[in-house]
């Protein structure tokens, strides 16, 4: 078995380091168009983003709709880092990697004081609190103004006229104007890096004790607690881990743009994120990969179509929703495709 579930994974990492050989030497020939540039980085976050929403979504189970939210958090605390260290830390990669590291544990820090609460919630009920939860985020980063000079920091939620800096001070977060000025540190070979480490924690996860005792409880609660399972302590490790990537897709994101904007982390980008997984398959981590790929680069692709763009893209959404959930499909697929898209059950791959 555990040999089994090492080959999956191999597999797994193989195809992604082969695309981006592949990718790379397009880019080294001048053989890929300005559109598909430009869509490189932005496929390798919302990649980490759709894996680690479907760790709490099919490994644990539960239904989030404020995964925006912990990006946004990620993408903030990230760009804001850089933004202060661009000047005395001039080692863009050192830069740029620590940015990641302070973005993932500020959203895992909003993950865990979010998550000690919620999770208590089932179903229904805990998707539309973490949708509140993840619009109340993106409100808040919308209000503040943050500015520095000789003196510190200085802060306000009124306009930046109120932070009562030196005329030489410098504002650094500027309320629904959000960021702007970060370093483009985002590049493709650090959003595949991002991503292979994503994959690497999220499968070790996944094989381990911790991992096997989650997805105990998303089969049966009742049973895992009756054999001392702590059931909330595993649902928080899923969904704190689950928003510190979130957090890291997002300092990915904030360094790919030239301004950051709090409006673009809303319910929409959470939504977006499930799509991905349901459509790749619940559970399913190569299947989050591969959806996120295409479709987020399909609407792009086809913007050539004109008013058919979104038509083409809709049935795309049909296809691949019987392809991953229609019986007949399921029996096809797995008779001819089922070592590259089993899902994660009780028995694990």
């Amino acid at each position: 078995m555990k040999t089994k579930k090492r080959r999956n994974a191999l597999i797994t990492y193989g195809i992604i380091i082969a695309a981006f050989l592949v990718v790379q030497s397009m880019l080294n020939s001048g053989r890929l168009s300005s559109l598909m540039k430009g869509l490189l980085v932005p496929i390798c976050v919302y990649v980490v983003l759709a894996v680690s929403l479907n760790l709490v979504v099919g490994i644990s189970g539960e239904l989030s709709l404020g995964h925006a939210g912990f990006m946004c958090v990620g993408a903030f605390s990230g760009a804001f880092f850089s933004k202060c260290m661009q000047e005395s830390l001039t080692i863009a990669p050192l830069r740029f990697a620590l940015a990641i590291v302070i973005g993932a544990l500020v959203a895992a820090l909003f993950g865990l004081l979010i998550g000690i609460p919620v999770l208590r919630l089932k179903g229904d009920y805990l998707a539309i609190v973490t949708l509140a939860f993840g619009e109340i985020i993106k409100n808040v980063m919308n209000i503040f103004y943050i500015g520095r000079d000789s003196a510190g920091f200085h802060m306000s939620v009124k306009d930046q006229f109120s932070l009562g800096m030196e005329p030489t001070g410098k504002v650094i977060v500027s309320g629904p104007m959000g960021i702007t000025g970060t370093p483009k540190d985002a590049s493709f070979a650090a959003g595949v890096i991002l991503i292979l480490v994503v994959l690497f924690i999220v499968q070790n996860l996944i094989d381990s004790r911790s991992g096997r005792a989650i997805m105990a409880i998303r089969d049966n609660r009742i049973a895992a607690e009756s054999v001392g399972l702590n059931v909330t302590s595993f649902k928080l490790m899923a969904f704190t881990l689950s928003a510190a990537m979130a957090g890291a897709a997002g300092t990915l994101y904030a360094h790919n743009l030239a301004t950051l904007q709090a409006k673009k982390f809303d319910y929409n980008t959470s939504i977006l994120a499930l799509v991905f997984v349901v459509l790749g398959g619940i559970g399913n981590i190569r299947g989050s990969v591969i959806a996120a790929v295409v479709l987020y680069a399909l609407p792009e692709m086809l913007r050539g179509t004109d008013k058919y763009r979104m038509l083409i893209y809709s049935v795309v959404l049909i296809v691949m929703m019987l392809f991953n959930w229609s019986p007949k499909f399921l029996e096809w697929r797995e008779r001819h495709f089922g070592r590259f898209f089993r899902r994660k059950t009780k028995g694990g791959e």
